[in-house]
């Protein structure tokens, strides 16, 4: 038969155990965020429908589909304007964009470079890398010719959110039209594929990353808090070369809806704020989930102590028991 000494014991391990499991629960579910492939903005290789059309996409200006290899938006030639865009609005409140992508060519000399656009318009062509300018919604700009910044290091991938009324500033790269960017040396004629992946959270953050450096290895480039956009945008790609010139092609595009099973809304990491230049800087490190945690730290620190007291107890009456 079990001893009545132990029974107090067994309850504070089971309830100590509880408390683990509960609390590991809760921090999980802290950044359960799920995904449904949207194939509406979604395209890879062949590109194109039996029919030589692309049933959700619309392509135009100097764009060449290549059904085996890629979508080329411009050719290494002078004077090219090409673009790919949905042809439906992308409604998902949380999404996001991974696109693999190629940036060659020969020389020294190149340009101008090529954007992805999440926006209120569509297909509309302009002097912004080759899309309307005054534009409505997100605008990703991977810029590989320097105009005039100072000791910024080119190619630079940059953010604009577009109010429909700021107009891009192109002589001095968009510094003043600036969310936040950094500098991509080494994404033009890079030895691995090359990839962008941007995460939005509605009203709350947009985060963009770059694989360039190494293949399956992710570089932050920036994460900006308090992001709005529009409620329903379109997905679209451009590219445009003046008298220097270069390849742009799009490779592969996958789209994801994101939701929590739980509710939640919000990003996954902790967001970090814009410097007035436009480079990310971390805010002080904060816990969304820390009062919890100070809570079931609280508990599990009190069963601690219990469970040491009876076992000290215990111990104690087994002594007195030998004499």
């Amino acid at each position: 038969m079990e001893s009545t000494a132990f029974r107090p014991l067994r309850w504070t391990f089971a309830l100590l155990l509880a408390v683990w499991t509960l609390l590991v629960a809760a921090q999980d579910d802290s950044s359960d965020i799920k995904s449904i492939p949207l194939r509406t903005h979604s395209f890879q290789s062949p590109y194109l429908d039996t029919d030589m059309q692309s049933r959700w996409f619309d392509f135009g200006g100097t764009t060449i589909v290549r059904a085996d290899q890629y979508v080329r938006l411009t050719a290494q030639q002078p004077s090219q304007a090409g673009w790919i865009f949905s042809r439906v609005p992308l409604t998902a409140t949380n999404w996001e964009i991974e696109v693999e992508f190629a940036i060659s060519g020969t020389g020294n000399l190149f340009g101008d470079g090529m954007a992805m656009w999440v926006t209120k318009s569509r297909a509309e062509e302009g002097p912004v890398f080759g899309m309307k300018d005054r534009f409505e919604g997100l605008g990703l700009f991977f810029d590989t010719y320097k105009n005039n910044r100072p000791g910024t290091v080119f190619p630079y991938v940059m953010a604009m959110v577009g109010d429909g009324q700021t107009s891009y500033d192109q002589a001095n790269d968009g510094k003043n039209q600036e969310l936040a960017g950094c500098s991509a040396r080494g994404i033009r004629n890079a030895d691995i594929p090359t990839k962008a992946k941007i995460t939005y959270f509605q009203d709350k953050e947009l985060t963009v990353e770059l694989m360039y450096k190494k293949e399956d290895e992710w570089t932050r480039c920036f994460q900006v808090s308090g992001v709005k956009l529009p409620s329903v945008t379109y997905l679209g790609f451009s590219a445009e070369t003046g008298q220097l010139s270069d390849n742009h092609d799009i490779i592969r595009v996958d789209t994801r809806n994101l939701y929590s099973p739980s509710g939640q809304s919000g990003g996954r990491r902790e967001p970090t704020r814009k410097s007035g230049k436009g480079t990310p800087r971390k805010p002080k490190s904060k816990s969304s989930g820390s009062w919890l945690w100070t809570f079931m730290k609280f508990i599990m620190f009190g069963l601690v102590v219990a469970g040491a007291y009876v076992g000290f107890t215990m111990y104690r009456a087994k002594r007195r028991e030998r004499f």
